[in-house]
């Protein structure tokens, strides 16, 4: 293994001593897509490493890599960007045709010019441009525009008794908080969170998907450029970087993969765990430390991103007895190496997880996503106590695809929960007309939710004080839109 320089990223907790391989080594390379590994990809994993730190994979029918099972092996790879730098155009069986390009993992793993898939220079450009970018935004702010979106969707399901969380909370919430910070029209941001998702499934349509993506956010730019605001997009295209629209278009496709879909999957996998997890479910409403520890405890065990951080090494390289030919994709198991049985057991408190990966492309945006995760789950579990599942948590399924961890479904019942605010987003229980952001002196209307120029998450309390007053209400129009009609 190649010598690495620590960084600021993950230290390897006590007791993870160098791996040997044990046991018989599988036959061939084993499977990372279909509904067998998303049933159970521990016992995947345990396989894997018969080989050792490193294992042939199959990420789809016909497309190889290498998977790296060991914490401490995964971290000496992402921080060796030298020899294991991430750049895909060093990917030999896509450059040769071996790969076509129309495989649906292509679109996931495919040379993007954005922090993520360069290195050098070229990285700190990208790099610097996203941090300073998301270094603008408030966190207080923001965690106050969870809270009220939290409020609204709970209203929506909340009298009903029942609902099923992954589709009508989990996903709306992030999409919500998307169209906030990105200054982005709902039937524009809409299109992008089902893109994604394709991508992450690695299913079938997932090149349509992504070029889908790219429209969608050419029509973003172009928006943003003629109407700039106080939003990620408008701050990125105003950047010193002086980025142009196929590098906007990539920064954008990193920060919606990074801030939607994996903070939706992981408010889903924290709430399962609470709700079906005799360590967690004793106390829901007792304060924010379940909350957190469920977190920790999701991100350390089925972490949103289980397989990703692809590498392309620069030349033949062999790691423990395994050879990795030059511009073979390597792939690190977040889940398998967070997992890894040469660690420590007690992980109460610990957050040297690789879930948001380690080395120069440690994701910039984990501080906003465990913002959102945490608001959106202690927002919930305040609102709706007596929340539980209706199915046995061994009924849960989960979603096939190489790259991700998530759930299909997530429903639950509880006694039901009074509407927050009325018909007209003013506060069921309190008439105060200055309250809440979602009444009638400062809810957007139906024009305003179309609105390329957010004014709570990114704004300044000067500027969310300076609103004029919306003439007209638009939760009916939210709901209708919610419900697809």
């Amino acid at each position: 293994m190649p010598i690495s320089t620590p960084d600021s990223g993950p230290t390897p907790p006590p007791g993870c001593p160098a791996h040997s391989a044990g046991g018989p080594a599988p036959a061939g390379p084993e499977s990372l897509y279909g509904p067998e590994f998303a049933a159970d990809p521990s016992a995947v994993y345990a396989r894997l490493r018969a080989y050792g730190p490193v294992a042939p994979v199959e990420i789809f029918p016909g497309v190889h890599a290498s998977l790296v099972t060991s914490y401490s092996t995964a971290l000496e790879i992402m921080r060796d960007t030298e020899t294991f730098p991430r750049d895909p155009r060093r990917w030999e069986a896509l450059n040769n045709g071996t790969v076509p390009l129309d495989s649906p993992v292509v679109p996931m793993m495919m040379y993007r010019p954005n922090p993520m898939y360069t290195d050098g220079e070229e990285h700190e450009r990208y790099r610097g441009a996203v941090s300073d970018t998301l270094n603008r935004l408030n966190p207080h702010a923001l965690r106050t525009y969870v809270e009220e979106s939290a409020d609204l969707l709970i209203d929506l399901f909340g009298p009903e008794g029942e609902a099923e969380l992954l589709s009508e909370y989990c996903a709306r919430l992030p999409l919500l908080v998307f169209n906030q910070l990105f200054g982005c029209p709902p039937e524009l941001s809409e299109k992008l969170v089902k893109g994604m998702a394709s991508l992450l499934d690695a299913s079938e349509d997932a090149v349509e998907a992504n070029a889908v993506l790219v429209e969608t956010l050419l029509a973003l730019i172009t928006l943003k450029r003629t109407e700039p605001g106080a939003d990620i997009t408008s701050w990125l295209l105003a950047h010193p970087a002086r980025l142009d629209d196929e590098e906007m278009i990539s920064q954008l496709i990193l920060l919606t993969g990074a801030g939607v879909e994996p903070v939706k999957n992981l408010i889903c996998n924290a709430l399962r765990l609470l709700l079906s997890d005799d360590r967690f479910g004793g106390d829901l409403s007792g304060g924010t430390m379940p909350v957190d520890e469920a977190l920790d405890e999701a991100l350390w065990t089925d972490p949103p991103i289980a397989n990703y951080a692809t590498h392309f090494p620069v030349r033949d390289v062999t790691i423990a007895g395994h050879r990795v030919a030059k511009g073979t994709p390597v792939l690190i198991s977040m889940a398998a190496a967070n997992n890894d049985p040469q660690l420590v057991s007690d992980r109460r408190g610990n957050r040297a997880h690789l879930a948001f990966g380690a080395g120069p492309h440690a994701c910039p945006a984990k501080d906003p996503a465990r913002i959102i995760a945490s608001t959106a789950i202690e927002k919930l579990l305040d609102r709706v106590p007596d929340i539980e599942l209706t199915v046995d948590p061994a009924q849960l399924l989960w979603r096939p695809g190489p790259f991700h961890r998530a759930l299909t479904a997530l429903p639950v019942r509880f006694p039901p929960v009074v509407a927050k605010y009325d018909a007209a987003g003013a506060t069921a229980t309190d008439q105060n007309p200055g309250g809440s952001a979602w009444n009638s002196s400062r809810a957007p209307s139906t024009s305003a939710l179309s609105s390329s120029t957010p004014k709570d998450a990114t704004s300044t309390e000067k500027e969310r004080g300076s609103e004029n007053a919306v003439q007209r209400p638009w939760w009916n129009s939210l709901i209708t839109w919610w419900r697809g009609r």
